[in-house]
């Protein structure tokens, strides 16, 4: 199943019988929960997104100026241009099949991310990831200020919790 749902800042007013968005209007079967254990991540790995970023991920078909146009972006409500929501999955994709798939993308049987944050084109993702048998649960957090060395313990400042999920390894 395939879902995606597109979030306009400002937008609304579309019908007087929509109730907010909840998962608790879904059958629990279209769902996943997201839960991020309490204990220390099992690995970590932070990358740095490129001011290029964005051009690279028009070719998947979203073609939004939100990504490219900085006067689009401020319309928007954002400072300047933001990375597409795919551009931060691929990162944490990619930083979990670093880490328990050893660099083998073919190994992933689904991907699920619960997007909750905007990214700018070189900021830099730390993706925290939790090894529970076939699945890895997952956080990807912006770092904002000094950055942080794989697998050490870090501070971070600024925004939280620009992306939740897990990723299914197959056996």
């Amino acid at each position: 199943m395939n879902r995606s749902t597109i979030y306009l800042r400002g937008a609304g007013g579309f019908s007087d019988s929509s109730r907010p968005y909840s998962y608790a209007t879904y059958p629990a079967n279209q769902v996943s929960r997201i839960s991020i254990p309490n204990s220390a991540p099992s690995a970590v790995c932070d990358d740095q997104t490129k001011q290029s970023q964005a051009l690279l991920y028009r070719p998947s078909g979203d073609y939004n100026p939100l990504h490219l146009d900085p006067d689009i972006a401020q319309l928007a409500g954002f400072t300047r241009p933001i990375l597409h929501g795919l551009c931060t999955l691929g990162f944490a994709a990619r930083a979990i099949i670093k880490s328990f798939c050893n660099d083998e993308p073919t190994a992933v049987k689904s991907i699920f991310g619960h997007f909750l944050l905007h990214v700018y084109p070189r900021e830099t993702l730390s993706t925290e990831m939790w090894l529970d048998g076939q699945k890895v649960h997952y956080q990807t957090k912006l770092v904002v200020g000094e950055s942080c060395a794989t697998n050490q313990t870090c501070s971070y400042r600024g925004r939280f919790g620009h992306m939740l999920g897990h990723l299914e390894i197959k056996e």
